[in-house]
């Protein structure tokens, strides 16, 4: 670990999912040799009020600290409490982080939503890669995450913006030894006519979306030869596949579209179907 290595950051509300997220984001720092941030973002209230939030908040920080050192005794852990609202002071963190970590939903959220808002605006508008973290789990076990699905998943699309996407993708499984990698990128006749393929034979087009995944790919196959990689060409949208793929996965990465961040749009449909309907964690990677 060298003395200026980004931190991953994980953001805890005390909520169930946020200490799942804990957990994911501690066991991932101390695979990638990373130093841990643990993030409680205040409310910003009546001045009166403050003192009271800032005191909860070192408790609830100092539990969090406890329950890292459990899990991982040798991690490098610090706390953080901004007085902000929380997507944007994840977002102004994650300019200095090599990712951010936050649960599918906090304290706030209601139980027929799969993910809440201010997870998926961090999602949306964070400068680094957001990893959002379904695991299942509805109580306040501390049993450990399980790695008992070895697969990464990722979301590529037929162009340039998917670079980032397989640099996060390939990284994760060499950090996992035994994943393997699952390329999923979907197409249609649509999008095979616009990129100069066959319009009206299916099976050439099929082929075709084969060899352009396969050309898209191969540096980061020589780059990674220990990596086992599987493509997989879906005609129409993978937003189906990954969700059910990330019900298996360590974890499932999708892209993040250029654009659009201003406005709180940054995810593209197949990322926000993914990261809205994942069973399992879902990286979002700036692209």
């Amino acid at each position: 670990m060298t003395a200026d290595a980004l931190p991953v950051i994980a953001a805890v509300d005390g909520s169930a999912h946020s200490w799942e997220a804990l957990d994911w984001a501690a066991e991932e720092a101390v695979r990638s040799g990373l130093p841990l941030l643990i993030v409680n973002v205040r409310p910003r209230t009546r001045r009166t009020e403050e003192e009271k939030g800032l005191r909860d908040a070192e408790e609830l920080l100092a539990q969090a600290l406890v329950r890292t050192s459990r899990l991982a005794p040798e991690l490098p852990a610090s706390t953080l409490a901004p007085l902000d609202f929380p997507s944007a002071a994840l977002t102004s963190l994650s300019r200095d982080a090599s990712m951010v970590v936050v649960g599918s939903r906090g304290l706030g959220g209601f139980r027929s939503l799969m993910i809440g808002s201010n997870s998926l605006a961090t999602a949306s508008m964070a400068r680094c890669p957001v990893v959002v973290v379904h695991t299942g789990r509805t109580d306040e076990s501390e049993e450990e995450l399980s790695d008992s699905f070895p697969d990464i998943v990722a979301g590529v699309a037929a162009d340039e913006s998917s670079g980032a996407v397989l640099d996060f993708a390939f990284e994760a499984a060499v950090s996992r030894p035994g994943s393997r990698l699952r390329l999923v990128h979907g197409w249609t006749m649509f999008s095979s006519m616009l990129s100069g393929g066959p319009v009206f034979n299916s099976e050439a087009a099929a082929e075709s979306a084969e060899r352009a995944l396969a050309e898209l790919t191969a540096g980061h196959r020589d780059k990674y030869p220990q990596v086992d990689v599987v493509r997989e060409p879906v005609r129409g949208s993978a937003s189906r596949t990954l969700v059910t793929a990330s019900a298996t996965a360590a974890l499932t990465v999708v892209g993040r579209r250029k654009g659009g961040e201003s406005l709180g749009l940054g995810l593209s449909p197949v990322a926000q179907t993914t990261v809205t309907h994942a069973l399992g964690p879902v990286a979002v990677v700036p692209s």
